[in-house]
Order: structure tokens, then sequence, then C-alpha cells
């Protein structure tokens, strides 16, 4: 089952974006290809065949006809006979294609800029990566009927403004990069939280480090997209050493830097140091500078956590969020101590809104704990383990918890 899951996942993007490219409607290209997946579940009883993308085609193709005839018998409208049933590749793919990866022109096909830009990468999200509102909600830290809320409506002005939804040229990469480059971050967030990647977002991660590789290469002028590849090598070069023997999460501080990929560190460090010479910095870059200062100690030792306080704050400037505000403050608890990092908590606007974000939690609690509050830390721990943490981070905030209260 797990065998024949992941071919139709690794199928979607290539034929959500066929149909949606053939019949001008997202909600009809997810929806048949939800029904395209749940027949393939029962007709491939031991093992995909040998084209899942081509069979997942045919079904969801049959299936969006027939939607698109019930609804004209709904409303009384003559529907055409359609054209002859395209293959996958003639429907979204030519051989001269300027992007040369299904996903990243889906990608692509949905930052387009008549759509706000406040919903692009989670619209994206949600039709290339089969994300669910839930869990876009909770990665753009807003209640789960709002994030609804936009998407329908980015929807709706993709119909009603007749968005093509053809792959653009390199002309129109620059008026889409930025939702690019968010998609991407976003998706790689999704994995990056499960340090065992033991959940359903476990494929993002060595798929947006395939893709950033990628787009590095498409767009080698742009150093906000060297940026975030580096950043994901830097990132991904330490997984080996984020769980222990008992598969509990490992802080970055207390990894083993003998179990990193230095390979991936090195790419890391080239593609920073390509974009530095551009001479255009942005927040791709200054993340991806903090990743590489938690690099930096296989050769020093220890991390600088000074320059980590200030390149957070240098991220703020230029792109405000409470994310940013919450690792800073993490990080100058370790520079300073735990006080200054719970005043730089207190600090941060909306602490209502951040309630309910699990890193949030886990930041205060650690912070009390420095400044010697157990009590407070043990609270904030459960509050915590209140929110759903992967099975590695349970583990880990589990074991925190039981130092304090023992």
């Amino acid at each position: 089952m797990q065998a024949l899951a992941a071919a139709i996942e690794a199928a979607r993007p290539r034929v959500v974006a066929a149909l949606a490219a053939r019949f001008r409607d997202l909600d009809l290209a997810e929806d048949a290809f939800a029904d395209a997946s749940v027949a393939a579940l029962s007709a491939w009883t031991q093992e995909p065949p040998r084209d899942p993308a081509a069979w997942l085609w045919r079904a969801a193709f049959r299936k969006a006809l027939d939607a698109i005839r019930r609804r004209a018998v709904r409303d009384r409208t003559a529907f055409d006979t359609p054209e002859p049933e395209p293959t996958p590749e003639e429907a979204l793919m030519a051989a001269d294609a300027p992007i040369p990866d299904e996903r990243l022109r889906l990608i692509f096909v949905c930052c387009h800029p008549a759509i706000a830009a406040d919903v692009r990468a989670a619209l994206t999200l949600k039709v290339v990566c089969g994300l669910t509102t839930e869990r876009l909600a909770r990665a753009f830290l807003v209640a789960e009927p709002a994030m609804l809320q936009r998407i329908t409506r980015a929807k709706r002005k993709i119909a009603a403004a007749g968005v093509p939804f053809e792959i653009p040229g390199p002309a129109a990469w620059p008026d889409r990069l930025e939702a690019v480059l968010a998609t991407l971050e976003i998706a790689y967030a999704q994995a990056y939280e499960d340090a065992a990647l033991a959940g359903d977002a476990a494929a993002f991660a060595p798929e947006v480090l395939r893709l950033s590789g990628l787009l590095a290469e498409l767009t080698p002028a742009e150093p906000e997209a060297l940026g975030l590849a580096a950043l994901v090598r830097f990132a991904e070069a330490r997984r080996p050493a984020r769980l222990d023997d008992t598969g509990a999460m490992v802080p970055p501080e207390a990894q083993d830097i003998g179990l990193w990929r230095h390979d991936l560190i090195d790419d890391g460090a080239r593609l920073l140091d390509r974009a530095a010479g551009l001479r255009r910095s942005g927040p791709y870059q200054l993340m991806a500078a903090i990743h590489a200062v938690h690099a930096a100690r296989r050769e020093s030792g220890a991390t600088a956590w000074s320059d980590i306080v200030a390149l957070y704050e240098a991220l703020l400037v230029v792109r405000p969020s409470p994310i940013a505000a919450v690792n800073r403050a993490v990080a100058l608890g370790e520079a300073q101590g735990g006080e200054a990092g719970l005043a730089a908590l207190a600090a941060i606007p909306e602490p209502a809104r951040l309630a309910g974000w699990r890193p949030y939690q886990a930041a205060r609690a650690g912070l009390l704990a420095k400044a010697g509050r157990p009590a407070e830390a043990a609270e904030a721990l459960r509050a915590a383990l209140a929110l759903s943490p992967a099975p590695a981070e349970r583990l880990f905030l589990e074991r925190r918890l039981a130092q304090l209260t023992d």
C-alpha cells in the first residue's frame, strides 16, 4: 500500500497540471485526480502499473468529463464532444519546454501574478503538493477558515480572469520567482519540522533539495534562488544527526558534527558565495547565512550565537515575521541568557496568535528553563505537547519535561 501511495503522490503534479491545462479549472483538476487516486488504490492490487501517471491521467480525464457532463445536465446546457484524449506529455509537456521538471512547471503556473501575493504560495502548496487546508493554516499562522477563504478566492480569481495555464517563458519568471521560492520554503519547512521524516510531508525534503538546486541552475543570476538552495543544503546536511539512538529529536547545538553531511555543507557554502557575489542581499540569503553559522561549528567547535542574533535582526528588517522573532529570542537566550530571551519573546506583537504555535511554546519552555524557572518551563512544555508534535519532537519534549519534574 505504501508503494502505491508513493506512486500516486509522485504522479500528482504531472497529472493535476495536465488536467488544469486541459480544463482550466483547478477545483475540477484536484477533484478528478482525487477520484482517480481512489480508483487506483482499488485497481492496483499488488503494485502500480508500468506508467502510473498515464493510468491516473486516463482515469482522471474520464472523471473530469463525467463531472462536466453532470454539471451540464444540471445547468441544462449543451456539452461539446470532447477532443481526442491527449497523453500527459501532449497536454502538459513540449520537448523544448523551458522548465525541465513537471512539479516545478506547475509551481510556476500556479504562481501567476494575477493571484494575490499573500495566497500564491498557499494555493500552489494545495494544488501541487496536496497539503490540507489545516496544515496550510498552521504553516501560515492563520485560522483554518481564513486559509480556506483565501484559497477559494484565488481559485475564483483564476476562473474569472481566465488566467492561462501554459508554462511561462523565462521572461515571466521574475514576476513569479518570489512566490515560487516561498512555496519551496514552506514545503521544506513541513518536512524539516519532522526530524524523523515519519509524517506525510517526508517526501518534501529530498524533493525541495532537488527542486531548489534545479531552480538555482535555471536562474543563476537570481541571488535569492541561490540563497534558498544554500539554505536547504545546510539544513539537510544536519539531518543524519537530528535523531538520537532512541528516536528523539536532537537540537542543533547538541548534534554530533561527525554525522553531518559535509558535501552538502560545502555545496551550500559555494551557493551562498555565488549569491553574495551578485551583491543583492535578501531574506533567503540571510536565512542561509544563519544555517551557515550553525554549520561552522564543525570547524570552530562552538556556535557563534551573537552572529545568529545579528542575522535574525537583519532578517526582521527585510522580512518581519513572528517566526523570525521567536528564533531571534531563542538565539538571544543562548547568547545573553534566558531572561534576555524571554524579554525578546514578550516583546513580539500578538502573543495570543503565537500561543497555539508549537515552536513558540517549545522556545518559551527552553528559555524559562535557562532562566531558572522550572515550573513555568514545565507548563510551557505541556502546552507544546498538547499541540500534536511529530514523534521525534514529542520524545524530546517529554524527556525535557521529565528532567524538569523529577
